[in-house]
């Protein structure tokens, strides 16, 4: 593999990463919808014994994620959890909320009660979903960040990218089309949560109220989603000249991304009609409580493509709005040819990993959550 192609693929195996993430998701979804669904104490310990059994899986998945990012592109992991540490802080410090939640919610001792921690879940599923939605939009309307890497020579100074403001990234929630993708995530977790907790919880109260919800949830979802995506097709795109270097706004990028890499266009097609259908057939079947299943592979395949048009075909990923110039690419912000080619060795486990994570998902759901296993005292 050339050192371009192992560029290429390390972007992929980032996106994938990210397209697991997003779908991991689910168990936020449910934490948001805890008071909504659960009437009673027993039924939201149902709630949250189903995203409970989960929680582990999105958790380790974040940190892969970012772990994935800071060993196949330091500079974009310098530049944005270095420059813009509130966010990450933000989202990161909501995730150990949901642990320590989950685990110390019914504990013996607890004076300050269960609905007290079942907040701090209900503050995770809201919070997590649309501060990374909004991070990952910027991906494509752009940071305010500069590069210089001329101070890697400067011993008095040899940091090389700073934010241009004082926000350090909590500037990002100020752009209304990045909040609006934000939004879209965080329905699209509460779509995610609701089919999986229908499929998860054999009760058939919460069963038939996970499905009534659903349609007001999926119709909030496709508004935001595709008011960012229209709008992210037609608006000029941060392009790169192979050649030079040089960033330029091209009109359209994004489109025309997904119209010369035509394979992309048929899986984001394909991901489209699978998470329509499952959300379409668990709304209008009542007895069909698989819907997880379709759905949740079309959100993987269509958040795969989104990451990979804002990285391939001579795409800025993380653009800045204050310096076109310092916007990063996967060429220019990559590690090492020998740090890409040792660690491409260790991406051959991901067929194993995959394998053991779907084992685990099936020995932990092969039995579903029910009102006795509540009643036993073997719950959270």
């Amino acid at each position: 593999m050339t050192y371009q192609l192992l560029q290429q693929y390390w972007w992929f195996v980032v996106s994938l990463m990210a397209a697991f993430l997003v779908f991991f998701l689910f168990v936020q979804g449910g934490n948001s919808l805890i008071f909504c669904l659960g009437k009673t104490k027993e039924e939201r310990r149902l709630v949250v014994n189903s995203t409970g059994h989960k929680w582990e899986f999105t958790f380790t998945t974040l940190a892969t994620f970012g772990a994935s990012f800071f060993a196949s592109f330091p500079l974009f992991y310098s530049t944005s959890f270095g420059g813009a540490y509130w966010i990450w802080m933000l989202i990161l410090f909501t995730f150990v909320v949901q642990a320590v939640s989950y685990e110390f919610q019914n504990k013996l001792g607890n004076f300050l009660g269960p609905k007290v921690f079942q907040a701090g879940l209900l503050i995770n599923g809201i919070v997590g979903p649309l501060l990374l939605g909004g991070a990952v939009a910027t991906f494509f309307d752009g940071s305010n960040f500069y590069i210089e890497k001329a101070n890697m020579t400067t011993s008095l100074q040899p940091v090389i990218s700073h934010w241009a403001n004082g926000s350090y990234g909590l500037d990002a929630l100020l752009d209304v089309w990045n909040l609006i993708f934000g939004l879209a995530v965080f329905f699209l977790t509460r779509v995610t949560g609701l089919l999986y907790m229908r499929n998860n919880i054999a009760d058939d109260t919460l069963r038939e109220r996970c499905r009534k919800r659903l349609l007001p949830n999926a119709v909030l979802f496709l508004v935001f989603f595709l008011t960012f995506l229209v709008r992210t097709l037609l608006k000029d795109g941060f392009a790169v000249n192979p050649t030079t270097g040089v960033i330029f706004m091209e009109p359209m990028k994004y489109f025309n991304n997904l119209i010369t890499m035509w394979p992309l266009l048929l899986i984001f097609l394909a991901g489209v009609v699978l998470v329509l259908f499952g959300i379409g057939r668990t709304i209008f079947d009542k007895a069909y409580v698989k819907g997880i299943w379709p759905a949740g592979v079309g959100v993987i395949m269509v958040v795969l493509v989104l990451f990979l048009i804002a990285g391939w075909n001579n795409t800025a990923f993380y653009p800045s709005n204050v310096d076109l110039q310092s916007s990063l690419t996967i060429s220019n912000a990559c590690s090492s040819e020998v740090t890409l080619r040792v660690m491409a060795w260790v991406t051959l486990l991901i067929p194993v990993i995959l394998a053991y994570g779907a084992y685990c998902w099936w020995s932990i759901d092969k039995k579903k959550i029910t009102r006795a296993e509540i009643e036993k005292g073997d719950a959270y």
